[in-house]
């Protein structure tokens, strides 16, 4: 698959995250995709109704505002970018209550593509950052009621 072909898939997915299109942002993956988000209690899920399901929750907890991306990394059947996330989290994020505060924080994809698709997709993103921004947002309503 060439770079064209992989950024066209990715954007498509992106896109849809930022829509709120849970069926959109798996619309793009193979039936046995693998979606891992490093960290995660619920560790990789397989399939696309998994991962429609977690972007069902993710749409409703952030909203994604923008995501820009710094670098990125081709071989033959994977990419790797590194993003900036701007955006709002009025649901709850690593179970911290976003309230609707701001934040930006960074993180990397690994994307990895079979038959025209986006067969896993692999997340690592700075929770320290995204915990210190929500729990520092917490601790000043706290403070300042």
């Amino acid at each position: 698959m060439n770079r064209q072909e992989m950024d066209r898939l990715i954007a498509a997915h992106l896109a849809a995250e930022q829509a709120g299109d849970p069926a959109g942002c798996v619309a793009v993956y193979t039936d046995d995709v693998e979606h891992d988000i490093a960290g995660a209690p619920h560790g990789p899920l397989r399939g696309k109704t998994a991962a429609q399901g977690f972007y069902a929750q993710l749409v409703r907890d952030i909203a994604t505002e923008e995501m820009v991306p710094v670098r990125s990394y081709y071989g033959e059947d994977f990419c790797v970018i590194e993003h900036e996330w701007r955006g709002t989290v009025p649901g709850t994020l690593f179970g911290v209550p976003g309230q609707g505060r701001r934040i930006a924080f960074r993180m990397l994809h690994v994307w990895e593509f079979r038959d025209g698709c986006i067969s896993r997709e692999n997340v690592w993103l700075d929770q320290h950052a995204i915990a210190s921004q929500l729990a520092g947002a917490a601790a000043a309503r706290a403070e300042h009621p």
